[in-house]
């Protein structure tokens, strides 16, 4: 019988300001050497989506709802795994007469494959059970109505944001969470999924100051000199003039020393756009705007056009994108359908989020795209 094996983790978490907040320890299983439909099954389980999370922001500011924060403690050891599964005794607390022997593990353990799913399915069924319905188009988010107010919850694994519109309301709620989960409640909201938010004036500006910090650290890229644009306006890709990165791990899916320099340069941008931010606006009417464009055959290596698209929930910037097609458009005009089709579709599933929410929209979704 192959047993799971383990390691220690050893981490420093930090604040929102980079302050160090405390040493952790973790204890991980090496899940990777499970086989699928063997010693586990299903390991889907969602997560808010980054929109959502916006979109609730920028509602949140309109109606002066409070944000709150809790993150839960040991997530993963709250629900027991339907598998059964065998891990080696841990490093350093081996037993003395029995260093031989396994664990039989009860509860899902960071590092197996099915445990965001083991956890989120617990979370999901004590949410239900105190009568939140679970938003059907994003499973992330759960909503409890009482008489006039309202709860809201964004999830994302053991990170979850509370937006309500009656604080004594959220405090009962939390309460109810305590019993049942150890968690900590890390009062109003300031810093979720990597996002700084800072309030001011206008309504909230989202930053992300310490997670540009980490990747300049992480690539000794902190005294780059700044420059205005994060990419060369003129660079052909499919040079194969350029030579090969000497050490291919830097950047396995970027082989030559062309798109190395163009990385670099992205870095560079952002150590000069460190302190810019997303605003979004208290006072803003609700209503959804779309703008589309797309370039024919942008790519010289594939042909292929690139789409991009932002959305607008009045002021506010809630959703944008810039992917390549999947296909090589035969025109302008159909790589311009194309992309608006995309924002349209995403413009839509926003429709049924806010419905969800209670918020019907009194005018129609305009959309805005390059038609010459």
């Amino acid at each position: 019988m192959q047993y799971v094996g383990n390691k220690w983790v050893f981490r420093i978490k930090v604040c929102a300001n980079g302050s160090v907040e405390r040493f952790k320890a973790r204890l991980v299983a090496q899940g990777f050497s499970r086989q699928p439909g063997v010693d586990y099954f299903e390991t889907f389980a969602p997560v808010v989506k980054p929109s959502t999370v916006r979109l609730v922001l920028s509602l949140a500011l309109q109606r002066n709802w409070f944000m709150h924060q809790l993150d839960v403690s040991t997530a993963f050891l709250h629900d027991e795994l339907s598998e059964t599964v065998y891990m080696r005794q841990p490093k350093g607390f081996e037993h003395p007469d029995y260093p031989h022997y396994v664990c039989k593990l009860q509860r899902a353990l960071y590092g197996l494959k099915q445990s965001p799913r083991v956890w989120f399915h617990c979370l999901a069924r004590f949410l239900l059970d105190l009568g939140f319905k679970q938003c059907v188009s994003d499973q992330s988010m759960f909503i409890f109505h009482s008489g006039g107010d309202c709860i809201i919850l964004l999830i994302y694994v053991d990170d979850i944001a509370v937006f309500g519109s009656s604080k004594s309301l959220i405090s009962q709620f939390i309460s109810f969470m305590s019993t049942e989960f150890s968690m900590k409640d890390l009062g109003q909201l300031h810093y979720f999924l990597g996002i700084e938010l800072k309030h001011n004036s206008l309504g909230l500006l989202l930053l992300q100051r310490r997670y540009i910090t980490s990747i300049m650290h992480c690539f000794k890229l902190e005294k780059c000199k700044p420059v205005l644009t994060p990419l060369h306006s003129k660079l052909d890709w499919n040079s194969t003039s350029s030579p090969l990165l000497e050490d291919p791990s830097i950047y396995r899916q970027m082989p030559r020393q062309l798109h190395f320099q163009a990385i670099k340069r992205i870095f560079r941008y952002l150590s000069g756009t460190i302190d810019w931010g997303l605003q979004l606006y208290k006072n803003s009417p609700l209503a959804l705007t779309v703008f589309s464009n797309s370039d024919w055959a942008g790519c010289s290596a594939t042909r292929r056009s690139t789409t991009g698209f932002c959305i607008f929930l009045g002021s506010n910037l809630i959703s944008w994108s810039a992917k390549k097609q999947h296909t090589i458009a035969r025109s302008n005009t159909e790589a311009e359908y194309r992309a608006l089709a995309v924002a349209t579709a995403e413009a839509t599933w926003l429709q049924y989020i806010l419905r969800d929410l209670g918020v019907f929209l009194t005018s129609t979704v305009s959309a805005k795209c390059d038609n010459i």
